[in-house]
């Protein structure tokens, strides 16, 4: 194989894991001219069209759905051969894709990053936040973080975090005006602040345990969103009761009297934060350094070398 059908082949397998020419171009270091340039020599060459296009996607047809599925794990497998010979112990460098959860931007990632900055400078950060799943070897991230409970599948899990406690609170006024609710059922007669999920728009529903009693509740109210930033705002103004995570702004406003906490001996804990990448990919040293990082593992280290 020539090296120019080899580029046409990696950046066909490319085009069609992404699902765009614009993601592809970015992942390819080329422009989307270019890119589309090397596809149709790809098809010229072959006499065949591998992908349907429209304004909005890119999907292989049925040749090409056939030759990606023979080709990709060829490409994966050379990858993966190149970055073991290079070594677990290489220098930590290029651009590593990671998508996150706000929650985890917020928590883990945001205070880390002049730290990881300044040990690893040769590595670039591309930071996607985004609170629905997303595929992230299909999208062309190298790692993602999430809840324990929403992993997908084929995937090395590295925990980040303890478990998480879920909260029901809400503001004294609002419970003033309204009365503490005393079991789930209750919520009936409340406004409930709901949690919206990205890309499904289904909306949570509230798990609640007590004793071995699991039941989950569907409430209404005036407020959904699919962010932080607009829920807990929602509850520290009156609006209702708020079902969320124990994050720093909910610990917050509970210490300071701004919220209050409602039904605890129904509030079960959830699985904590895990950062996830794909089990057929090697660690690259990138990411291997941006773990210890999250982990504070290297803090440990450079204590030991000390």
């Amino acid at each position: 194989m020539r090296g120019s059908e080899f580029a046409e082949l990696k950046a066909f397998v490319a085009v069609v894991d992404r699902g765009s020419f614009a993601r592809a171009a970015d992942h390819l270091g080329l422009s989307r001219s270019a890119l589309s340039q090397i596809i149709r020599q790809l098809e010229s060459r072959l006499g065949v069209r591998l992908l349907n296009r429209t304004t909005r996607s890119v999907s292989p047809t049925e040749p090409g759905r056939r030759l990606h599925e023979r080709m990709a794990p060829m490409l994966r497998e050379m990858d993966e051969a190149v970055a073991q010979a290079v070594g677990a112990n290489a220098r930590a460098a290029g651009t590593l894709r990671i998508n996150t959860l706000s929650m985890a931007a917020k928590k883990l990632i945001a205070p880390r990053l002049g730290r990881f900055a300044r040990a690893h400078p040769d590595v670039v950060l591309d930071i996607v936040i985004e609170d629905g799943l997303s595929d992230i070897a299909g999208e062309g991230f190298d790692a993602g973080i999430r809840v324990g409970g929403r992993l997908h599948k084929d995937m090395v899990a590295v925990r980040l975090t303890p478990d998480f406690e879920l909260l029901a609170v809400a503001s004294p006024d609002y419970l003033a005006r309204h009365g503490e609710p005393r079991t789930p059922a209750d919520l009936s007669r409340h406004a409930c602040i709901n949690w919206r999920f990205p890309g499904s728009g289904k909306i949570a529903g509230w798990p609640f345990k007590k004793k071995g009693k699991a039941v989950e509740f569907f409430g209404e109210g005036t407020v959904i969103s699919n962010h932080q930033d607009i829920i807990v705002p929602a509850a520290l103004q009156g609006l209702g009761i708020l079902y969320a995570y124990n994050d720093e702004d909910i610990a917050e406003a509970l210490a300071q009297g701004r919220l209050k906490r409602v039904l605890a001996d129904w509030s079960p804990t959830m699985p904590g934060l895990y950062l996830y990448y794909s089990s057929r990919r090697y660690m690259l040293p990138a990411l291997r350094a941006f773990i210890d990082c999250l982990l504070d593992r290297d803090l440990d280290r450079a204590g030991a070398l000390k």
